[in-house]
């Protein structure tokens, strides 16, 4: 069976899309405000969690040195060559 399209069908459609469009644009105005709070207090909670974590580790008393990391030793090339000390000739 075929079935036409009418002129009430495609209007009907045209405000059903309208109402939906409309609709979400109004309820993004209302809750993206509650949205975005929950977000940024979410990332201030994290934040602070990793801020806490680094700086309350082990007090330390004034002076004392701390490492974390040694740094590599660098190992000279023997195979380079001799070294020439140059001099600038007038």
């Amino acid at each position: 069976m075929l079935q036409e399209a009418s002129v009430v069908g495609l209007v009907n459609t045209i405000l059903i899309i309208g109402l939906i469009y409309f609709g979400v644009k109004i309820l993004s105005r209302l809750f993206a405000p509650m949205l975005f709070k929950f977000v940024t207090r979410k990332a201030e909670e994290r934040f602070g969690q990793q801020f806490n974590a680094k700086n309350y580790e082990t007090p330390k008393k004034e002076g004392e040195i701390s490492i974390d990391k040694m740094p590599k030793q660098r190992q000279s090339n023997k195979d380079v060559g001799d070294y020439v000390d140059y001099e600038e000739i007038d």
